[in-house]
């Protein structure tokens, strides 16, 4: 199997951040050719095309970026509209630094170094943009929002509790929308101390909040839908599956080729099985590594499953009889969930623009 070093003519590492970007031509044997700074604003990113033109050995070029979805997400856009190959290196760790020490030079040789070790045919291209993007902002914001409900949730709910019997019966149910509509506009009584003015006062505006997020959640939801249904199409219709969860699949997955197989994507789903055997027991474990959110959704979807899904379930009876505990049956389920997920965005979703790849000549 040919590596990047074989098919290249010369390699750019980029260390990336907030208003500079160190960089470094190398070529395929990894011996620096030209070094320089550039800002990280568009007219930098203008001034590395040239200075690229003007020290580049070859037309076939491939950049090695640290950071293509943070600081170098400006210069990776620039640079794969340029029609150079753009790779996703990722940060140097205590053990590829051994012996090297610390620097923005060296972490942009390092770049260079990781790039050259790469396959030809499995280089790490940076996540898309478009759909998915949209579906990463909109699963943050989701976040914060159900963030910020939970805690609204318990202050008011504190607040209630402190009250009279019929604030502690509240405090104690669900918090319909129709009790949240009452409890923000409810006034305070009369001749009631300061104490009770405030408690009051705190209790609309926590309800008016919770009001607020909830409509908020729920058209996020909704774009959610939206946006999944127009990308993968097949996902949300498959047992165990809602918008929120296939959103944060998608947005691992992000486009088709960026996982080589579906085992590579377990591996990011933090689903593939690791040994724990030890003497005469042979068995397997969960994999605490990988994409957690990713993995979150999976186990969210597997417990749907396990409870709503007739096959899932007969499935799981048939493991217990085998001798499996509950968490094993849910890690092979895990594991199958993320097969079934790679196989349906594969064969879903449309595959991304072609780059100009760097061919052997």
């Amino acid at each position: 199997m040919p590596m990047l070093a074989d098919l290249v003519d010369a390699v750019i590492g980029v260390d990336t951040h907030r208003d500079t970007h160190q960089v470094e031509l190398a070529a395929p044997n990894g011996a620096p050719i030209a070094t320089c700074s550039i800002p990280n604003t568009s007219a930098g990113h203008a001034q590395l095309l040239t200075w690229i033109g003007e020290h580049a050995p070859g037309a076939r070029i491939a950049a090695s970026i640290e950071g293509t979805r943070s600081y170098g997400r400006g210069l990776a856009r620039t640079l794969t509209t340029a029609g150079l190959t753009v790779i996703e290196c990722e940060q140097p760790n205590r053990k590829a630094r051994r012996g090297k020490g610390k620097s923005d030079q060296i972490d942009a040789h390092l770049a260079v170094l990781a790039a050259l070790q790469q396959p030809a045919d499995r280089l790490p291209t940076p996540r898309a943009d478009g759909d998915r993007e949209a579906l990463r902002i909109l699963l943050c914001a989701r976040n914060e929002l159900a963030t910020a409900a939970t805690a609204n949730t318990n202050r008011l709910r504190a607040l209630l509790r402190d009250g009279d019997d019929h604030d502690r019966a509240l405090a104690r149910g669900r918090l319909s929308e129709t009790t949240l509509h009452e409890l923000a506009r409810r006034n305070s009584p009369r001749n009631a101390t300061r104490e009770h003015v405030v408690r009051y006062a705190e209790i609309r505006r926590l309800a008016h909040a919770l009001n607020t997020h909830r409509r908020e959640l729920k058209n996020n939801a909704a774009q959610l839908d939206d946006i999944v249904n127009d990308v993968a199409p097949a996902l949300i219709s498959q047992p165990g599956i809602g918008a929120v969860t296939a959103a944060q699949v998608i947005v691992s997955f992000s486009h088709v080729g960026r996982c080589h197989n579906e085992a590579a994507f377990a591996k990011l789903a933090g689903t593939s099985p690791l040994e724990a055997s030890s003497g005469r027991t042979t068995r397997h474990r969960l994999n605490r590594n990988g994409d957690r959110a990713l993995n979150s959704a999976i186990h969210t979807i597997a417990l749907t499953r396990m409870r709503c899904c007739p096959t899932t379930r007969a499935y799981t009876a048939r493991r217990i009889a085998e001798g499996k505990t509950t968490r094993e049956v849910r890690r092979c389920l895990k594991r199958y969930i993320a097969r079934q997920l790679y196989r349906c965005l594969t064969n879903t979703m449309a595959t991304p623009e072609p780059t100009d790849r760097p061919k052997a000549a």
